[in-house]
């Protein structure tokens, strides 16, 4: 497979790992082969010591990701077949339980699951390009990769069901008043922004970034009592291993 045909390019630049959605022709549109090798990423960042930090952005000047590639549904027996397809490997439970931060750079179109991986990391940096949509139910279709659940934690009820059932177009300076990103910079200063706040975060502590992460994704589902339980259990077990260092 060469270069062209790879749809996610990896590489490591000092502690960060870079992983590029590659398919700039189709807008970077996600289908099981991109599923396959950005799985195959995240897992190589997530076993290498060496790698503290993840950047994840999209090749090309058109934009992140234009969503599921529906050129695929017409070589399937249905949409149902083709989701279920997607399904078979839970990408989207390696990004919920990766213990390292996770950075997106986002450009251009952004668009149901290039939105839905978004919200799956823990950093969100647009550039003045982006512009985020969640099309699927004017498809008639439900989101599958998580977005009706991640999109209101990250932007509120409110503003989720707004995208969600009207189809509505996010700009950047929306994205960042809903909380749907945390930065907004020029194009030409996206991917060293980016690739700066990864290389900030991964000289942070593995241990206590580790700890962090899972006090705040697993205790959201919480009630309030048993997540304070869960940050001192995770608190008490840092400070021991720090006393024990």
């Amino acid at each position: 497979m060469t270069a062209d045909e790879t749809t996610v390019l990896y590489a490591k630049d000092g502690p960060v790992a870079r992983i590029v959605l590659n398919r700039p022709k189709q807008i970077n549109a996600f289908n099981v082969q991109m599923r396959d090798d950005l799985f195959a990423a995240l897992e190589a960042a997530k076993d290498d010591p060496d790698v503290r930090a993840v950047l994840i952005s999209g090749a090309g000047d058109r934009g992140f990701c234009a969503g599921a590639d529906l050129t695929e549904f017409g070589s399937t027996p249905s949409q149902a077949i083709a989701r279920q397809v997607r399904w078979e490997r839970d990408l989207w439970g390696l990004f919920l339980t990766f213990t390292k931060p996770l950075v997106a750079a986002l450009h251009g179109f952004v668009i149901g699951s290039g939105v839905e991986i978004a919200c799956l990391c823990d950093i969100r940096i647009a550039s003045e390009s982006a512009t985020f949509r969640m099309p699927e139910t004017a498809l008639g279709m439900v989101p599958a990769a998580g977005g009706s659940q991640t999109l209101p934690r990250v932007m509120g009820q409110g503003d989720a069901m707004e995208m969600l059932l009207a189809n509505t177009r996010v700009s950047a300076s929306g994205a960042i008043s809903t909380g749907l990103v945390h930065e907004v910079v020029s194009d030409e200063d996206l991917d060293a922004t980016a690739m700066a706040t990864a290389s900030y975060l991964a000289s942070r502590p593995p241990d206590a970034v580790a700890a962090i992460k899972q006090a705040v994704l697993t205790g959201m589902d919480l009630p309030i009592a048993q997540g304070l339980a869960l940050e001192r259990r995770l608190a008490a077990r840092l400070t021991a291993g720090m006393s024990e260092g």
